[in-house]
């Protein structure tokens, strides 16, 4: 392995991150900015050309990065891409679950379609577990393991239930999505408890991506910021929780 810079200034032996949804916004940006400070980046697309696109643009600015045909809703494409990487590396220092849609809409619940539900959670919830668990055994070989689930705040009950908070509009399949995989957090966490693996959610706060239409107000560099952050916490950072860029949020 080379020798590369982590995150504060130390050097360690190259990090191996995979970001899934990693081929555009958000994800993109957590891929960049973990190959800018010398880590080799899976870049986890279902596209394999859209995918390798991202990757070629990645290694043009200095990153290392590789692409990874990854569809988080197929259980196939995720032991492949748990192959490639046990091939690749044979470990893996940080998982970003970062693949995610909203379901599409409209999604008020007293009229929603079930699929638009159903949708919402495979790709958003059962995904996550569904690599995450691909992943594991190749995360306890890394010295210090991190998991980060890009979530939103619009998951937060307390936020829903705070009047004049901010969360958006109702959305039946979406928040809840986010709600459940932030629960889904908290379980890892409480079972990997006494390992050296950390789990987190994250908010990348309203971002404008795809995802959006882009009518976010943040730039996918700044959303990806709070990820980068996670990733690359030390051994006694967090485990557990949710952050954003101002701090911890409320579940």
């Amino acid at each position: 392995m080379s020798e590369t810079k982590t995150a504060n200034g130390q050097k360690d032996a190259q990090k191996v991150a995979l970001v899934t949804g990693a081929n555009k916004g958000i994800g993109y940006e957590i891929a960049a900015g973990l190959g800018a400070l010398g880590w080799s980046v899976g870049v986890g697309a279902r596209d394999r050309g859209r995918g390798e696109a991202a990757v070629e643009k990645l290694r043009a600015a200095g990153a290392d990065a590789f692409g990874v045909v990854l569809d988080v809703t197929d259980d196939a494409s995720v032991t492949a891409a748990a192959r490639l990487l046990e091939e690749r590396a044979g470990r893996l220092d940080v998982l970003v679950n970062n693949a995610g849609i909203t379901g599409g809409g409209p999604q008020e619940p007293t009229t929603v379609g079930i699929g638009r539900m159903r949708a919402a959670v495979e790709t958003n919830v059962f995904g996550v577990v569904r690599v995450t668990n691909a992943l594991l055994p190749l995360l306890r070989r890394s010295p210090s393991p991190r998991i980060v689930n890009v979530s939103s705040s619009v998951g937060s009950l307390t936020l829903q239930t705070t009047p004049g908070a901010e969360t958006g509009p109702v959305s039946v399949a979406y928040a809840p999505s986010k709600t459940f995989l932030n629960a889904v957090t908290v379980q890892y966490a409480k079972e990997l408890a006494g390992t050296n693996i950390l789990v987190n959610s994250v908010c990348p706060g309203f971002t404008a991506t795809g995802l959006n239409g882009f009518r976010g107000v943040r730039t996918p560099q700044q959303g990806a910021s709070s990820a980068i952050r996670l990733a690359t916490v030390p051994d006694d950072g967090p485990t557990g929780r949710f952050f954003d860029d101002e701090g911890e949020v409320p579940w």
